[in-house]
């Protein structure tokens, strides 16, 4: 990618790729950050992390994306980074029916853990395996839609929907951070309003004159 780490930006925000292990997080993860796919992709160890810069309307938006590991017993780890998280992709792969199973118990987690205006991307990843399907399309949009999450399938072999469905998530949270923006100095004068601190206000924290950093 063309874009420096150190170049600035109007928005800092973080995100979490969660799911079972082996439903191709990785690679989904490569694919936005790097343009890149691997066939031996490795089981993440813990939690690995990579960024993108990406301009949604006038605002340079730095992305900070953290892979967990899907392994049981990370699951200790993975969990704290979800706190501060403003969005996540949950995947699951379709050719693989228990995945798509353990959703619900990703997504408890997620809402346990991250914040509670967190935008959640259901994704089911492998497409190109269509022949192989063992979760059907409706399933999954049955699902986001009782839960009130995005939904979109996607290969990151092929590099099918794969941008998408981050720019989705993008685009979600920067419109909820940019509605808080507008409120800030309403949310100030409540904090000033409760000096001992009896309510807890969602911050946000300037980055450079006229910009909000929402990475908490």
């Amino acid at each position: 990618m063309a874009d420096s780490f150190d170049e600035e930006c109007d928005y800092l925000f973080k995100a979490v790729l969660t799911g079972d292990s082996g439903v191709g997080k990785s690679n989904l993860l490569s694919r936005f950050a790097r343009a890149e796919f691997r066939l031996d992709s490795k089981p993440t160890i813990g939690v690995e992390f990579a960024y993108r810069n990406i301009k949604v309307a006038d605002k340079l938006i730095k992305t900070q994306i953290w892979d967990t590991a899907g392994q049981e017993r990370f699951r200790a780890i993975t969990s704290s980074y979800y706190r501060g998280a403003l969005g996540a992709l949950l995947v699951y792969d379709i050719t693989r029916a228990v995945t798509f199973e353990n959703v619900k118990k990703w997504l408890r987690e997620l809402r346990d853990f991250g914040n509670s205006d967190m935008v959640i991307v259901l994704v089911g990843n492998k497409s190109d395996l269509s022949h192989s399907r063992e979760v059907h399309e409706e399933e999954g949009r049955r699902l986001a839609e009782s839960e009130d999450l995005f939904f979109m399938e996607t290969s990151a072999m092929d590099n099918v929907n794969v941008e998408e469905a981050f720019l989705e998530m993008v685009r979600r949270i920067h419109a909820i951070a940019s509605q808080k923006s507008l409120n800030l100095p309403k949310r100030i004068e409540k904090l000033v309003a409760f000096p001992n601190g009896k309510e807890i206000v969602h911050e946000v924290t300037p980055t450079k004159p006229n910009s909000y950093c929402c990475y908490l």
